[in-house]
């Protein structure tokens, strides 16, 4: 508990007055606070609170913890820090919106793999960001009305990605499956999507039936693309730590071959498709 009162200690020292309302102290110092100042303003004694910044063998509750971190007006970083030096789970970061689009920086991460396809998903799956390696394996992607740039709806409703994976009825479920598991409590606010494609598709409503429900995994994906061939790329999914609602996901070839492939591939005039939806 040493460290967690030294943290505590510092922090209480660092704090304007005015920002509190409170008024300066002694010699018309306008910074830090009294204990028993933060003790009253988060509810304990004033003696609790010393044994907790004198780093004593006591058990304070997540929230107590809680409310002493409002007081001390810790960052949500600085919140987590606190109540895990205490043992606990850090809270989940506040909930941002959602850019329409990915943010500069995470564009031009996904610009700089270049030789790997790579775009970011929305927690709807809604595609908000890709690079030329990924529109060069799936043109569709920048033409495709914005309203319709969700990875599950095309995975189930655009006849090309069904050309695209030779395994279709096994990726397209676990797919499906992976949604579920990543929505978990927020999959009521994607009703909007779901009832769409339930109109739209009896292989989606067939595996929304089943309720499968699978944790994403790194895994090998092949392709069959109209014009490279088949590609076996690796499948990976990172969040950016700014971002938590963005998802990014990385495709990486698996052979030397590959990698010549996906070359060839960006230096090719674009693939013209003539896009139409079917019930699939």
């Amino acid at each position: 508990m040493r460290a967690l009162g030294e943290f505590l200690r510092n922090r209480r020292t660092r704090l304007v007055r005015a920002e509190l309302d409170l008024p300066p102290v002694g010699r018309g110092r306008t910074t830090g606070l009294r204990r028993e100042e933060v003790a009253f303003l988060s509810g304990v004694s004033v003696t609790w609170y010393t044994w907790l910044e004198q780093g004593r063998d006591i058990n304070p509750s997540r929230e107590v913890l809680d409310a002493i971190a409002r007081t001390l007006r810790l960052s949500g970083a600085e919140h987590a820090y606190v109540v895990s030096l205490a043992g606990y789970t850090a809270p989940p970061p506040p909930a941002a919106p959602v850019p329409e689009a990915a943010p500069r920086h995470v564009q031009r991460l996904l610009d700089a793999l270049a030789q790997s396809p790579a775009y970011a998903v929305a927690p709807d799956w809604q595609i908000t960001g890709w690079n030329a390696a990924y529109a060069a394996l799936y043109p569709n992607v920048a033409t495709v009305p914005a309203q319709d740039r969700n990875l599950l709806w095309l995975v189930f409703t655009d006849p090309y990605v069904r050309q695209l994976l030779p395994d279709w009825e096994v990726t397209s479920r676990r797919f499906l499956a992976e949604f579920r598991a990543e929505a978990g409590p927020r999959l009521g606010e994607f009703g909007y999507l779901i009832d769409r494609l339930l109109a739209a598709s009896d292989h989606f409503r067939a595996g929304w039936e089943s309720l499968g429900v699978e944790r994403f995994a790194s895994r090998e994906r092949l392709f069959r693309h109209p014009v490279a061939g088949e590609l076996l790329l690796e499948h990976h999914q990172l969040t950016p730590q700014d971002h938590p609602g963005l998802h990014l996901v990385v495709y990486t070839p698996v052979r030397e071959a590959d990698t010549a492939t996906l070359r060839r591939l960006l230096a090719a005039p674009p693939v013209s498709i003539e896009r139409t939806e079917e019930n699939a």
